[in-house]
């Protein structure tokens, strides 16, 4: 019998040495165990006691991506999906300080924002985002991820670098974003950057969604829609249940292809064609009433595809250059170009086009299409008093002008 024991305590030693995974505690971090059962699928991560895969690992121009895993029972789940693009994102801080009751005017600048993101959470939570979603446009995302508990989820956003500015009116003026400050706290920059996640997707329905189905037994399934018009490249997905236990992360593309083109610093991919015909129309009446196109391209471009509109500014601002060279050839041509006045109104736009930029960076879209709006009334409005058989009938001087240029116009097309 003693022998037996010594026997048995000799193998037990040797599967010990040699097998000491058969031991070892399982663990419950973001971290893969090799030992532990994975998803069949292509496309599999692990982590601990959660599986997660996809049935795809390509879209063409957006699709819907379905993900499937299995987590502990009872538990929550959430899923954070990003795409590896980035893009620039900015906020001007100008609302009253609760604390301070002052104004802090200060600009927050990221160029490390994902083109596109979006954290998903249980279905049961679709009421807690309707409720937010009747805030309008003061809804919080910070307050959407604290009442779902996505907050444990968010974990991207968190680490792109912000710069902050204290600015000024004086350096709006010259052209400057105000004087960079120091780096922030862990509180202010978690704060920060979900306030720059709003302000980049803008719309509530765009970052948070309620898409997964979570059985009794922990087995979960989001149905992943990937709009078309998006960023292509490489999108990452990962599912988390808290700040510690993570998933792997899944990765899939998205392609697209010609006539798509993908512009980077808006994120956003269009149909070339649409622009182009667009615009055609747009300059050769705009140039008709001796302008460029560009203050009627600007809110239509906006209106008409999610771009940002700091970026269809100054897009817009070099195309123009196009339709201004042929342009004032033609009118030259005709000799309806007065040099003195033009260079003197040039001098003025050379001025304005140092302001103009830094402006537009400390406005919203809203800001932006509310005063281009009133703009384009007061000017349609002045426009319209002016064909007035009223306004013309006093004028009888400005009509004389007219019907001389006429006169050349026609002589010059004689030629």
């Amino acid at each position: 019998m003693k022998h037996v024991r010594l026997a048995v305590a000799a193998l037990s030693a040797v599967f010990i040495l040699f097998a000491p995974d058969a031991f070892a505690e399982k663990s419950t971090m973001g971290s893969e165990s090799p030992k532990a059962p994975v998803s069949m699928s292509k496309s599999a991560g692990y982590a601990g006691t959660m599986t997660i895969s996809a049935d795809k690992t390509a879209l063409n121009n957006g699709g819907v991506i379905t993900v499937t895993g299995v987590a502990p029972a009872g538990k929550p789940v959430y899923l954070e999906v990003w795409s590896d693009d980035t893009v620039r994102a900015s906020r001007f801080d100008a609302d009253v300080d609760k604390g301070t009751g002052k104004r802090p005017y200060r600009f927050y600048l990221t160029t490390e924002m994902p083109a596109y993101y979006k954290i998903f959470v249980p279905e049961q939570m679709k009421e807690k985002i309707d409720a937010s979603r009747k805030d309008g446009k003061k809804w919080s995302l910070s307050r959407v991820l604290q009442e779902t508990g996505a907050d444990a989820a968010c974990d991207v956003p968190a680490s792109i670098k912000i710069d902050r500015y204290q600015a000024t009116l004086m350096g709006s003026i010259v052209g400057s974003r105000g004087t960079l400050l120091n780096p922030m706290d862990p509180k202010e920059q978690k704060t920060q950057c979900l306030q720059l996640v709003k302000a980049r997707f803008r719309s509530l329905d765009k970052v948070v969604g309620a898409d997964i189905r979570i059985d009794p037994d922990g087995a979960f399934r989001a149905e992943i829609p990937i709009r078309s018009g998006l960023a292509p490249g490489q999108y990452k997905i990962v599912a988390a249940l808290d700040n510690e236990i993570r998933s792997n992360t899944l990765t899939f593309e998205n392609k697209i292809s010609f006539p798509l083109l993908y512009l980077p610093n808006a994120g956003t991919s269009l149909n070339v064609f649409g622009p182009f015909f667009l615009t055609l129309a747009i300059v050769i009446f705009g140039v008709l009433i001796g302008a460029g196109g560009g203050f009627i391209m600007n809110p239509l471009f906006v209106s008409l595809w999610p771009l940002p509109h700091t970026i269809v500014a100054g897009t817009v601002m070099p195309t123009v250059l196009f339709s201004q060279a042929s342009g004032i050839y033609n009118y030259s041509k005709i000799k309806f170009i007065n040099w003195k006045l033009g260079t003197t109104i040039g001098l003025s736009m050379v001025a304005g086009g140092f302001i103009g930029p830094k402006m537009t960076e400390l406005i919203t879209l809203d800001q932006f299409k509310f005063v281009f709006g009133w703009v384009l009334l007061v000017l349609a409005g002045l426009m319209v008093w002016q064909t007035t058989p009223g306004y013309l009938e006093k004028n009888k001087k400005e009509q004389a002008i007219l019907k001389e240029f006429k006169k050349k116009a026609e002589s010059s097309a004689a030629k």
